[in-house]
């Protein structure tokens, strides 16, 4: 897995630190911090309410280009 550096950027783009949005999402700052370094695999769940606090779509931020296209 990819650092996500998609929602690292989204989350900057809004000012807000790891802990904001994962107080906003129900989970630890560890947890973002995991999710943006690739070392977790988040749930959908997870994944729709990051998007929602964002305004992103899933698209926008869990999506793997494709390297080899």
């Amino acid at each position: 897995m990819s650092k996500n550096l998609k929602l690292k950027a989204s989350r900057a783009a809004k000012d807000m630190s790891q802990k904001d949005l994962a107080a906003a999402t129900g989970v630890t700052r560890q947890t973002i911090n995991a999710i943006e370094k690739g070392d977790y695999n988040p749930s959908i769940k997870l994944c729709i309410a990051i998007c929602r606090v964002l305004e992103k779509t899933l698209d926008q931020l869990f999506w793997e280009e494709d390297e080899n296209a």
